[in-house]
């Protein structure tokens, strides 16, 4: 390794976070394919954009379904359905949207 690489990264900070926020950094982190250090750097310092990861095709498959429930849910509503589907549709609905932000959109906020 040369010097300047060696001088790169030489200060260490120690935070303290919740459980949750620490797991939450990771899985951000691995989403994005880069060390949890690196992915706190960027979103404190900017730099490169942080990108997800995962594969589009999965995301595309995931929006592929949820409009496919959806119109088959729309089909079920207009017929009469008993109300316990109903939620349970509109939480399957809900679940693939979040599975979609997970996957894709994590570093708009």
């Amino acid at each position: 390794m040369s010097r300047k690489n060696s001088d790169r990264y030489s200060f260490l900070r120690t935070i303290r976070m919740s459980p949750a926020e620490n797991q939450r950094i990771i899985e951000y982190a691995e989403i994005s394919g880069i060390t949890v250090s690196e992915y706190i750097r960027r979103k404190c310092f900017g730099g490169r954009p942080i990108t997800a990861y995962t594969d589009l095709a999965s995301i595309r498959e995931l929006r592929r379904l949820g409009g496919l429930l959806k119109h088959n849910f729309e089909t079920v509503r207009e017929g009469g359905c008993d109300p316990r589907i109903a939620d349970e549709m509109e939480d399957t609905i809900a679940a693939i949207r979040r599975a979609i932000e997970r996957l894709g959109l994590r570093d708009k906020n």
